[in-house]
């Protein structure tokens, strides 16, 4: 029994020597008294080290493999992440090219007073629809603006009251007339000192320009062959939206397009 475990530690310690040998890679000068009949157990328990030493490497190998595949996965699934949620630079649009502002022909020009329009006595006068220029006058004293017009006629439109009526071609050498049609606002009892009668007139409403002003108002039809002025305005027009400066004549300008319009009527 006692030969039997003395052989057996033998057969491990030369086991454990012969595996430290083959893990140093060195080869060793000294010599190892083993019996003969045992020579075949330390072969096959050397043999059976070296094959566990070569499955333990292999295995670290494939470990060590596959954990540099996951870093290089991670890290292209990182710079992917990054690449779509960081917007590419882009460069800026151009600058748009400074445009030059409308000149004041262009768009008419009226000096304002406290958000009123300065007028002078006299000024340039758009009327709209046959887009004809004018020269009115500029009275306080008058309450209702007035413009020159002949063949005053009156007329019935789908139950409402209408007129038609002529106003100058102004420019025109022979006088010529422009036929307009409007409905009637209202009629007004005019009074002059010159007549010992009253008259009454009709009023419509027109659309008319001054300067860069705008605006719709009421002007009755009369018979100004003895004035200077075609067009009279009135206080109707000027109550809080015109100041008159008495010392001026044409302190607005009509825009350039008006202007246009009423030389391409005129040759028309």
């Amino acid at each position: 029994m006692g030969s039997s475990v003395s052989q057996t530690r033998s057969l491990f310690a030369v086991a454990l020597t012969g595996l430290a040998v083959a893990l140093s890679g060195c080869a060793s000068d000294r010599y190892f008294m083993v019996p003969k009949e045992n020579i075949e157990e330390v072969r096959a328990s050397v043999q059976s080290q070296r094959a566990t030493l070569v499955t333990m490497e292999q295995n670290a190998g494939v470990r060590h493999e596959k954990l540099l595949q996951q870093n290089q996965d991670s890290t292209q699934t990182i710079l992917q992440a990054i690449a779509t949620q960081v917007e590419k630079p882009s460069c800026p649009p151009p600058k748009a090219a400074p445009t030059c502002p409308a000149s004041r022909e262009d768009k008419g020009r009226a000096d304002r007073l406290k958000g009123k329009v300065v007028v002078g006595e006299v000024e340039k006068f758009f009327l709209a629809g046959p887009d004809h220029v004018y020269t009115a006058r500029i009275d306080s004293g008058a309450e209702t603006s007035s413009i020159h017009a002949r063949n005053v006629q009156r007329f019935e439109r789908d139950g409402s009251n209408w007129v038609r009526f002529e106003v100058p071609v102004p420019g025109t050498e022979d006088g010529e007339w422009v036929a307009m049609e409007k409905e009637i606002s209202r009629r007004v009892k005019i009074i002059q000192s010159s007549a010992d009668e009253s008259e009454r007139r009709v009023v419509v409403e027109l659309q008319f320009a001054i300067g860069d002003h705008q605006q719709v108002a009421e002007f009755t039809l009369a018979d100004r062959t003895n004035l200077t002025y075609e067009v009279l305005i009135g206080r109707n027009v000027l109550r809080d939206v015109m100041l008159i400066d008495v010392g001026k004549e044409f302190a607005t300008e009509l825009p350039e397009s008006y202007l246009e319009q009423a030389a391409n009527g005129e040759e028309e």
